[in-house]
């Protein structure tokens, strides 16, 4: 009997450890999870520094004061006074320049561009009072840091659109805001550039039996809405606006987003194009 019982007790101490040596190596085994990388951050911080050069930077900002405009008044309609916001990927600080000291009284501006921020220019009310308080910080928008719970309110005015990383900067914002702070975003969806990007893969696969990525791609906005959802965010609205420009060709569209720095930089991308390429896409786009 008690060889018996000394076998059935070393059977089960066996099956244990064979058991504990499975999900062992199960765990090991785990596939790591991999984060997107679509987007070459460093071309894109020189694409726009570039554009801080031109003494006429100005001009190509006319997307950009639009869209900016647009999120401010939906600031505005939060009844409410923000004693601390951050602006992240804020630029030369379009956004700011819109806003008001009775609305917000702290703001922290953050851009990876450091000559964007030199650019930046305080803003002023309409009565002529001093704007509100400007705290700069030079950082990588796909890496925010700071005290969790520092602020009433987060924004970002067309810059989200080039993060490779999305989930993650949208866990870092909800880490930095105050419980019922709310994060307005804008940023470019599926169907912008449809027309540049249709012509330039009609023209390049006629006249080269193929085609390259030549625009950048862009999230769907179900796609948005699921992962703030994903990410702790409780009351998710979604708000699409259409802006319609006309241009006299496809050239001048071209221009002007390298102008605005909202060139492609994928990682993927062709750098170069023929130029009867170029000719047969112009054509398709008029």
């Amino acid at each position: 009997m008690n060889s018996y019982t000394n076998s059935i007790r070393l059977g089960q101490r066996y099956l244990k450890n064979f058991h504990r040596q499975l999900s062992i190596s199960k765990k090991s085994f785990q596939r790591p999870e991999t984060l997107p990388n679509v987007f070459d951050r460093q071309a894109k911080l020189k694409q726009r520094e570039r554009t801080c050069l031109d003494p006429e930077y100005n001009i190509y900002s006319y997307v950009h004061e639009r869209v900016a405009q647009s999120l401010v008044d939906r600031i505005f309609d939060i009844k409410r006074t923000f004693e601390s916001a951050l602006d992240i990927g804020c630029g030369r600080g379009l956004t700011a320049s819109e806003l008001t000291k009775d609305v917000i009284k702290r703001l922290t501006m953050i851009d990876s561009s450091s000559r964007m921020l030199e650019q930046i220019r305080s803003p002023v009310d309409d009565n002529g009072h001093d704007g509100i308080e400007i705290l700069k910080k030079h950082q990588d928008e796909e890496q925010l840091t700071g005290d969790e719970s520092s602020y009433d309110l987060a924004y970002s005015c067309l810059s989200l659109h080039w993060i490779n990383d999305l989930p993650g900067v949208f866990r870092r914002v909800s880490h930095l805001l105050k419980n019922d702070a709310p994060f307005i975003g804008a940023m470019f969806a599926s169907d912008t550039l449809y027309e540049l990007r249709v012509s330039l893969q009609l023209a390049e696969t006629e006249r080269e039996g193929g085609f390259s990525p030549h625009i950048s791609p862009f999230v769907e906005p179900p796609d948005v809405g699921s992962l703030l959802q994903r990410t702790g965010y409780n009351i998710v609205t979604l708000d699409l606006d259409e802006i319609h420009i006309n241009y006299p060709s496809m050239f001048e569209l071209m221009f002007d987003l390298k102008g605005m720095a909202e060139n492609n930089c994928s990682w993927n991308r062709r750098l170069t194009l023929k130029r009867e390429t170029l000719l047969a896409a112009q054509a398709i786009y008029q």
